[in-house]
């Protein structure tokens, strides 16, 4: 069982050579007795001829009774194809191999879905696939993913290496820190009733790296989250995370733009240009209603908060008066949109408190809108200049809280953007990849029900130098050093300069958050009393992996870039975990299960 080559190898050159090939069948066809079957290796495949002339009878038919994805070994001589039956779809196209010889080295019974057709495999349910993922990765599809990931990966650990940094693992069993995502704990059998948790992140021993001396740390790094599944999320995760020490925000973009730009181009042999655009938080919401945006088509969002001020149409001038703001997009083209849509669009904004949405359709030469006639000329004026509008064009308006009116039309504006690409109005190069850094947050933001601010990115988030006296008197106004990495409208990660004075960490735990002093001691006590000792100016960023390796692949759902993933629900459906426990296994472990109740 040795194989001469692999099934992406054999060109024309090679022509006469006598080969060995081994792998999967991943097709057969039989065309006047001549049977053809494609030999697929990890690599890629090749077309193989089975002649009865050339063969015995027995060694036809035993390849004609073969399934598909039974296992097989060939040996056999390598000829050009026949004149105009090349294949050009893939690599070994210009070639054959005549077998000589045939091992079956295993059988595969019927599969329950192809995995030689991408069209038909890809409609087949994904809980299917994900049942049988040993077969779904046979795909040539998800194997690329895979391959991809791969080479991602150590393009990271060579560019990180190339910088000075070292790879150094974080432990996987943690204490609870109750906050933020739930967490998975972990019984102990030898400390009963107590619990570890698996980290949300390496977030504090990374710091604790830096108070160590290390400098330059980073890792790829398991994480788990045991929060709601949506197709950008799963309990476990991979984060390329990184912390340095005596760095400012500068030399942390220099880094990331450098390893994105090394990453693209392993994977994708493409040049990205740097540095990358930035833009505040501010400018984000006021211009695309969100803090990660897609910024390659527009559909900007545009204030007329002051056009509407006094305006007779009292929806609008009473949220002005009522210190919010109205904003306007126009969906260029969509006046056309149905009335299912306009009640999807309408149910986003009721989403965010909303009671319905205003919008203008522009059809024959009119505004229509029931709204239209409490405008005056002027306001009309505003909207057609600073909008643009012609004929076509769909006018969607928020009068609400600044925050509200930008995420309300932050949220329309994509939906509007897939309507018009599904309609060949709007064209976006599947090719472009636009890259920002979207920065200046806001430190804290606060929350009406608890009374009480809380972190808009971690605790550990150092704000702005010039910004520390504000903390006590206004603390809505301080801005952190917290920045975030976007690309197509993706959040691609997100760090921050880190607090690295044992007082200014006190002051914002327990007299900014509200954090009480022997609960600050119990959760984060190690690390104030790391800090006391020489803590160096640090920062980091943690860059979601599977979130970036779907993006080179050009998927949706990061389920396609993972060997193992789980489902919406949390489920591994190959394994069938999560599963229970034996009554020993509880016992040792100082645990009774008591079973929910069934209605």
């Amino acid at each position: 069982m040795k194989r001469t080559h692999h099934c992406n190898a054999i060109r024309p050159e090679h022509a006469g050579a006598i080969v060995t090939l081994t792998g999967w069948v991943h097709s057969k066809r039989d065309l006047g007795g001549v049977l053809f079957i494609d030999v697929r290796d990890r690599e890629g495949r090749t077309q193989t001829v089975f002649d009865p002339s050339d063969l015995p009878q027995d060694v036809c038919s035993t390849a004609a009774a073969l399934h598909s994805e039974s296992v097989v070994e060939i040996t056999g001589r390598v000829r050009p194809r026949p004149q105009g039956t090349d294949n050009p779809k893939i690599a070994t196209g210009q070639v054959e191999v005549v077998v000589q010889k045939l091992t079956v080295l295993n059988h595969a019974d019927v599969l329950p879905f192809p995995v030689d057709d991408p069209e038909a495999a890809n409609k087949v349910n994904e809980e299917l696939r994900l049942k049988h993922r040993y077969l779904d990765l046979r795909r040539p599809e998800m194997a690329r993913n895979l391959r991809v990931r791969s080479k991602a990966a150590t393009a990271v650990r060579v560019f990180m290496d190339s910088q000075g940094f070292l790879e150094v693992e974080t432990p996987t069993l943690f204490k609870s820190t109750p906050e933020g995502a739930r967490e998975f704990l972990v019984p102990s059998r030898i400390h009963p009733g107590q619990f570890y948790a698996l980290p949300q992140s390496p977030q504090q021993f990374k710091q604790i790296l830096m108070v160590s001396g290390i400098e330059r740390y980073f890792q790829l790094a398991r994480c788990y989250r045991d929060e709601d599944l949506r197709a950008d999320r799963q309990p476990e995760f991979t984060q390329i995370d990184i912390e340095m020490s005596f760095i400012d925000r500068e030399d942390l973009y220099s880094l990331i733009e450098g390893l994105l730009k090394t990453v693209w181009k392993t994977a994708l042999n493409m040049d990205i240009p740097a540095p990358f655009r930035r833009i505040t938080f501010q400018e984000a919401l006021d211009r695309y209603g969100i803090d990660k945006p897609d910024t390659r088509f527009g559909m900007e969002l545009s204030d007329f908060t002051e056009d509407f001020r006094s305006s007779s149409f009292k929806v609008f001038s009473g949220a002005v008066q009522a210190g919010g703001v109205v904003k306007a997009i126009n969906a260029k083209g969509l006046a056309c949109a149905t009335q299912g849509q306009i009640e999807t669009m309408t149910e986003y904004a009721k989403s965010f408190g909303a009671k319905g949405l205003a919008f203008i359709k522009v059809e024959a030469g009119e505004w229509k809108s029931p709204i239209v006639k409490f405008f005056t000329q002027a306001e009309k004026d505003a909207l057609k200049a600073r909008l643009q509008i012609e004929e076509g064009d769909l006018i969607l308006f928020a009068a609400d809280q600044w925050l509200n009116a930008c995420e309300i039309l932050g949220k329309i504006r994509l939906y509007c953007a897939e309507v018009l690409k599904g309609q060949g109005k709007l064209v976006i190069d599947p090719a472009r990849f636009d890259f920002l850094w979207v920065v200046d947050f806001p430190l804290l933001s606060f929350d009406k029900e608890m009374n009480r601010w809380y972190s808009s990115h971690h605790p550990f988030t150092a704000p702005v130098e010039e910004d520390i006296p504000l903390l006590k008197t206004n603390p809505k106004a301080v801005r952190g050093q917290h920045y975030d990495i976007v690309v197509n409208g993706v959040e691609l990660g997100g760090g921050s300069i880190r607090i690295h004075q044992p007082k200014v960490q006190k002051t914002v735990f327990e007299e900014v958050l509200q954090i009480p002093p022997e609960e600050t001691q119990l959760r984060f006590g190690y690390m104030l009393d790391a800090f006391r000792y020489g803590a160096p100016p640090h920062g980091g960023i943690a860059l979601g992996f599977d979130r970036m390796i779907a993006i080179l692949c050009g998927t949706q759902s990061i389920r396609d870039v993972i060997a193992f993933p789980k489902t919406a629900k949390g489920t591994c459906l190959m394994t069938d975990s999560p599963a229970g426990a034996s009554p020993r296994q509880l016992r040792d472990l100082h645990i009774e299960v008591k079973a929910a109740k069934k209605d």
